[in-house]
């Protein structure tokens, strides 16, 4: 933990508790993630990948702060030529990717990265959804950078999604630094 690289798609998520860490703001999207994390890595290769955000969910509670430990793409659907749903054609991985670090005593996700806000989730694949974990997780795993992911929960990606995440939203950076502090004591 001597050189923690805390991400973040947007300053909202951390605003008022994290600025002491120097944390990467990402923006929103896959694109976006990998293109940011890919970029600081090369410049300082950090000892573990913290990735802090909010998210929605059918499943977890609004509120709850959610350790995730696998992640898909939700929007990769190539199921018409034969591929197995979230597999990226002709990758060497399989389509869930088991990278993240586990913390006992928070409950436990699965990851549904993709490019849409989601309004409507109607899947038992995944069951915290966002847009950006999944190339997070991904270029993690590559460069062998131990990853952790914690999401808050934000919304119920349901019908009340695009009005309950803008308020929401702003009750993340605390609960994260809370549950952040808690695992590093």
């Amino acid at each position: 933990m001597k050189n923690p690289l805390y991400v973040f798609a947007l300053q909202s998520e951390a605003v008022g508790h994290f600025e002491h860490t120097e944390p990467l703001f990402v923006g929103v999207g896959k694109l976006n993630a990998m293109y940011s994390l890919m970029k600081r890595i090369t410049q300082q290769k950090p000892s573990i990948i913290i990735n802090l955000g909010s998210a929605g969910s059918t499943t977890h509670n609004r509120g709850e702060v959610v350790c995730c430990t696998r992640f898909v793409q939700r929007d990769m659907d190539v199921t018409p030529l034969g591929f197995e749903k979230y597999k990226t054609p002709f990758s060497l991985h399989p389509p869930v990717i088991y990278y993240g670090l586990e913390v006992e005593g928070l409950a436990q996700g699965i990851c549904g990265t993709g490019d849409s806000f989601v309004t409507n989730h109607n899947c038992d694949d995944y069951d915290v959804i966002d847009m950006e974990a999944f190339p997070l997780a991904w270029v993690a795993m590559q460069e062998e950078i131990p990853f952790l992911c914690l999401k808050y929960i934000s919304d119920g990606a349901d019908g009340a999604a695009a009005t309950d995440w803008p308020e929401t939203v702003k009750l993340a950076a605390e609960a994260l630094r809370k549950t952040v502090d808690g695992i590093l004591g």
